[in-house]
């Protein structure tokens, strides 16, 4: 089991070496869905937690730490 982690940390890790703004991009993607959602009528828990505003703000910071990082 630790050996599969190990390997699919490893995996990720060179995965995203590569690709640096993927997850800044996602998070920006995701923070535009959000802008959707509410505009949306009828959404209900996601509009009014911000969910996927939350989400994707957390996603960018952590993509911009990775990059710097990789």
């Amino acid at each position: 089991m630790i050996e599969k982690l190990s390997r699919f940390i490893d995996d990720l890790s060179e995965f995203l070496a590569a690709r640096k703004g993927l997850l800044p991009i996602l998070g920006l993607a995701l923070v535009a869905v959000n802008l959707i959602v509410v505009v949306l009528p009828g959404t209900g828990f996601l509009k009014e937690s911000n969910f996927f505003l939350h989400v994707g703000v957390i996603v960018a910071i952590f993509g911009l730490m990775m990059a710097r990082a990789l």
